[in-house]
């Protein structure tokens, strides 16, 4: 079934419902949007192109963002959604990658791609969802068809396109739905992040029960314009990732902010540090859900929902906080060794992953693909362990695992500790070679107080195993970072080599 319908079904039940915001100000109904959908859907068909062809969406968070998607998918097209902050030259790596028919942008500067251009803010585009559509069901799709070709950050090199289906679209919602859910209709879904990725893709869980949709006016992330948003829409939520959450709760803002009009925050997309976490939880209460997942499985592999992150008295709140939780509904979860075998828990191995929302491999990459999918399972590159009852701890990616003296290191262990100094803000800790160590520990440190090495060394010896401390600490003002707020370890460690070859 064409994960249309969401669309379909939602505008028959909730048409007069505000369906897609810009600030405070509704846009469209859900009537509207099915309409506009259906109609860019229809004058897409009637540029000739058959069901499978691909179409580039180049944007920034916008309320037309949704009509694209869903305008593809009624014409029963694939959608490739493309960071908006990519350079040109790897916009164009991808389109020419999954052969794009239509790139859909609002980027200026002379974009030269193959296949149509449409600027979302010009006649053409105007011309299309106003164009009379053909019908307002969408067109016939298999659950196996491509809806959505994900493209990995392509920080070991170029990026992949994750083949997700319908049927993969279809679990990932009925999975947030079993374990975020419920969403009703006066819920309201904001956007503050980048709708190519996890934002976009969990949108259709709030779709399917006609919630609002709103995008910031920015069209990005503000703690004070998110706090305006909160107070002005009761049963709001957001997908942030763990940077963000960190800004807005020490932000200003946070002193006007109606935390009961807050539902709830889904963070994930990279670690949040239990100290963190800890001060989160102090200003939002349970408001907190964790979700671990890759574009591979979107953001469905496991959770923590709000419950687990309260103390009960057992003991093992922080073991909870630190972990990402237990397996979503409709998921397989293990720890396997390098042959496959399930490990005891507490023993470190990668993480596979089985279930309906596991992509269907990697676009044009049958290599890739063997690599990732084998015997039914996505061996995901993440290191981790599960404990006695059930919780999943993530390491780190097994690439980024250090071996030193024969033992293995795991960085976000360091990383952990050292953010429990009180000086220290954001730390990345990877691996150099080292002669007669195999490698050894480096750590990235930004710091609000002066400290010295020495300070941190010994505090290090104070709370971790020594052969687990870092020997080399780095001082820098802010650590780079990706689009999405992750820390870019393959930037230090550029910044690592080239100090090695000077």
């Amino acid at each position: 079934m064409n994960i249309a319908m969401v669309l379909a079904n939602a505008a028959r039940a909730f048409a007069d419902r505000p369906a897609l915001c810009r600030g405070r100000e509704t846009v469209h109904s859900y009537g509207a949007f099915l309409a506009r959908s259906a109609s860019l859907g229809t004058a897409l068909r009637r540029r000739g192109l058959k069901s499978g062809a691909r179409i580039g969406v180049f944007l920034s968070n916008r309320t037309e963002y949704f009509e694209i998607l869903f305008g593809a998918w009624f014409a029963g097209l694939t959608v490739a959604p493309i960071n908006a902050k990519l350079h040109a030259k790897e916009l164009a790596y991808i389109l020419d990658n999954c052969a794009a028919s239509v790139l859909f942008t609002d980027i200026e500067g002379g974009l030269s791609q193959p296949g149509d251009v449409v600027d979302v803010d010009g006649d053409a585009y105007a011309t299309m969802v106003s164009t009379p559509p053909d019908t307002l069901q969408p067109a016939t799709a298999v659950p196996d068809d491509i809806a959505w070709l994900f493209y990995t950050s392509g920080t070991t090199g170029y990026p992949k396109g994750a083949m997700l289906t319908h049927r993969n679209l279809y679990a990932m919602t009925l999975s947030f739905l079993a374990d975020i859910g419920p969403v009703e209709e006066t819920d309201a879904s904001l956007y503050p992040a980048p709708l190519s990725h996890g934002a976009g893709l969990l949108s259709l869980a709030h779709i399917v029960r006609g919630a609002a949709n709103v995008v910031p006016e920015s069209g990005g992330f503000s703690p004070d314009e998110i706090v305006d948003l909160i107070n002005h829409y009761p049963g709001s939520s957001f997908f942030a990732a763990p940077t963000m959450v960190n800004r807005l709760v020490t932000s200003p803002a946070m002193e006007d902010t109606k935390v009961e009009n807050l539902d709830h925050i889904f963070y994930g997309g990279a670690p949040m540090y239990l100290e963190d976490l800890k001060r989160a939880l102090g200003l939002l209460g349970p408001r907190l859900w964790q979700a671990y997942g890759q574009g591979e499985a979107p953001c469905t592999i496991s959770y923590l929902p709000p419950h687990m992150h309260l103390d009960t008295g057992d003991g093992r709140l922080d073991a909870r906080l630190s972990s990402v939780g237990i397996p979503r509904t409709g998921v397989a979860v293990r720890v396997v060794d390098a042959e496959g075998r399930d490990l005891a828990p507490g023993e470190a191995g990668e993480v596979i992953v089985a279930g309906d929302v596991v992509m269907a491999g990697y676009w044009n990459n049958a290599s890739a693909t063997a690599s990732a999918l084998r015997d039914g399972w996505l061996w995901t590159g993440d290191v981790g362990t599960f404990d006695a009852h059930g919780f999943l701890s993530l390491k780190d990616r097994s690439k980024d695992v250090i071996i030193s003296g024969g033992s293995n290191i795991y960085p976000r262990e360091v990383e952990e500790v050292l953010l429990r100094h009180p000086a220290i803000t954001e730390v990345s800790v990877i691996g150099r070679r080292h002669a007669d160590w195999g490698e050894e520990v480096v750590a990235f440190v930004s710091a609000t107080d002066p400290v010295t090495a020495e300070e941190l060394d010994a505090f290090c010896i104070d709370n971790m195993a020594r052969f687990k401390r870092p020997k080399i600490y780095r001082f820098l003002p802010s650590l780079p970072k990706s689009n999405y707020g992750k820390i870019l370890k393959t930037e230090l460690r550029a910044l690592l080599a080239s100090e090695t070859a000077a």
